[in-house]
């Protein structure tokens, strides 16, 4: 699920990047256009209910691809990205539009 917020003056966008319990995984790390794939760049924490979060200011007036990577081995998709657009390997990439 994606949060968004934007700044007053809308040149930044604060998305909250959340994953349900669902996933089963023990740790996920949010990797993206953003921080050039980087699976060591944002981690996400775990929630209470089980799923995972983590907050990005990124700038607006942009598109973004992302996945998930769940324990280290498995790329997941967010289920409620603003859009999904094929990528090189084969699979989708989501999209979080700002």
């Amino acid at each position: 699920m994606l949060k968004k917020s934007y700044s007053k003056r809308g040149g930044s966008c604060r998305v909250t990047f959340e994953l349900p319990s669902e996933v089963n995984a023990s740790t996920v790390s949010l990797c993206g256009e953003f921080n050039e794939w980087n699976p060591a760049a944002h981690h996400m924490k775990p929630r209470k209910h089980g799923g995972f979060s983590t907050r990005l200011s990124l700038r607006s007036g942009r598109t973004y691809r992302f996945r998930y990577l769940l324990d280290g081995r498995r790329w997941e998709n967010d289920w409620a990205a603003d859009d999904y657009v094929p990528n090189s390997f084969g699979t989708e990439d989501s999209l979080v539009e700002l």
